[in-house]
């Protein structure tokens, strides 16, 4: 069912939030994701040692700031992924061909940002790493 233009139905209607809630949700959000989607985590945990490889071997600020871009798109991926797959299984919670190319399509969204990172790290960091075993 589409839902089109505006409706009559209360708990469609949208409500003014305050900023503070507006936050409030928006963590809601991440904590939930974080309780429940392993690769967030992975992502998490990728993006400390990345920050800690930086402070170690010294990266400079341009470098910083692409990394922390690279971060931010593989997680917000992640996230709206995440969104994704639960609209979807709200929408069509049977087995349905469409829905899982929907769910299979985000997903490599995610995947793709995760390589493309991957390559700009090692970009980054294999020169860096070279360096510290050569001496």
């Amino acid at each position: 069912m589409a839902l089109k233009g505006k409706t009559n139905n209360k708990k469609f209607k949208k409500k003014d939030h305050s900023l503070r809630q507006s936050f409030g949700y928006a963590f809601e959000g991440f904590g939930y994701a974080l309780s429940t989607v392993r690769n967030l985590k992975i992502h998490l945990l990728f993006t400390v040692l990345v920050i800690l490889a930086g402070m170690f071997f010294g990266i400079t600020t341009i470098e910083y700031i692409i990394c922390l871009l690279c971060i931010a798109l593989v997680i917000s991926l992640e996230l709206v992924n995440t969104a994704i797959e639960e609209a979807v299984d709200i929408a069509s919670p049977e087995i349905n061909p469409i829905a899982k190319r929907s769910k299979d399509v985000a997903a490599s969204a995610v995947l793709f940002a995760a390589i493309m990172s991957a390559v700009i790290g090692a970009i980054i960091f294999v020169p860096k790493l070279l360096m510290l075993f050569r001496g």
